[in-house]
């Protein structure tokens, strides 16, 4: 049986492309599927999406900056890809980009027309309104380039206050506001090719989205069954699934073998916690995935990963995310910008 194919997302790049965006796109599209699980349990996943830099040529060239930029390939070997992101790229406030990139647009009308989901990152939407894809359409781009497209694209429906807009994607459009917009269009292209869960998780990586309640939100408990105890690592793989059960740490100690005392030593000594704070930070970490991905009560959730003190539950929720459960479904929910 063929193996199925991985979405393909091709970034274009021109010498006047921010390196921040570029290289930030390609660091966080590339190691989905991959990353969180090595930050996690400490083996590293399959990526699930193919990820490359495109330019009108393939020799290399320095970008903004002086950066330099290898393309994978030339577009016009780039004939089968699911999106494009056209990144950003500097021109004066005052000077659209009239005669130059005429290859660049040529190919973004053709693979419009062909069905694939065309976006671009802050003024990379100039590429676009040049190429007549936004006629009659709603876009956003950076506010200081407003008047520029009021005066050369009348026909471009500006959306000064957005910064992912959407009202374009059934027609195969999407356009971003300023230049670390590219972060939302990242989590939004992984929620529509990967799913949602590969999303939030890319957002935890990499810290993306709301960070003004610090990291905590963002962290995932380190799954990685350690090695040097076979002992306890039975019984972290154990609790792994069964961290729902009324006492826990009792359950384990007796699954062991060892008397209370010598377990507790040897489980700090393996794991570095407590064996009921490390069932406590197992069990928050299932909650919030729970949180993520369910619409159920969030009491509910509490007593599924086992706190039947739905007050309990939701303190030491607080403690360990440093959100309510509430609040951090509130932040979840809008892990990306969506007007």
């Amino acid at each position: 049986m063929a193996e199925a194919r991985k979405p393909r997302i091709a970034l274009l790049a021109t010498p006047e492309t921010t390196p921040s965006v570029l290289f930030g796109l390609y660091d966080v599209l590339a190691t989905v599927g991959s990353v969180y699980e090595l930050m996690t349990i400490g083996q590293s996943g399959e990526p699930l999406l193919d990820v490359s830099i495109l330019a009108a040529d393939k020799e290399p060239f320095r970008c903004s900056g002086r950066v330099l930029i290898e393309p994978h390939a030339a577009i016009a070997q780039a004939r089968s890809v699911d999106a494009v992101v056209v990144c950003d790229f500097y021109t004066p406030i005052d000077t659209p980009p009239f005669g130059r990139y005429s290859q660049e647009i040529k190919w973004l009308q053709h693979m419009h027309r062909r069905g694939t989901l065309i976006c671009s990152v802050c003024i990379g939407s100039l590429l676009l309104a040049e190429s007549g894809l936004l006629d009659g359409k709603t876009c956003a781009t950076h506010w200081a380039y407003a008047d520029l497209f009021q005066r050369h694209y009348p026909k471009v429906r500006l959306r000064p206050d957005s910064i992912l807009n959407l009202e374009c994607e059934e027609n195969g459009l999407i356009t971003t506001g300023g230049v670390t917009s590219w972060q939302d269009l990242a989590l939004h292209l992984i929620d529509r090719f990967c799913g949602r869960e590969e999303a939030v998780r890319a957002a935890k990586v990499h810290l993306l989205g709301n960070r003004i309640d610090g990291q905590l939100p963002f962290a995932a408990m380190n799954k990685q069954v350690q090695k040097d105890d076979a002992v306890i690592a039975s019984c972290q793989t154990w609790i792994a699934t069964n961290y729902h059960v009324a006492n826990p740490v009792a359950a384990m100690a007796e699954q062991s073998g060892l008397r209370p005392r010598t377990f507790m030593r040897r489980f700090r000594a393996a794991t570095g916690y407590l064996p009921m704070e490390y069932v406590h930070a197992l069990r928050i970490e299932e909650a919030k995935q729970a949180i993520e991905t369910d619409d159920a009560a969030l009491d509910e959730i509490g007593a599924q990963v086992g706190y039947e003190d739905a007050t309990f539950f939701r303190r030491l929720f607080k403690r360990r995310v440093g959100l309510t459960p509430a609040a951090y479904r509130r932040k979840v929910s809008n892990v990306y910008v969506s007007k």
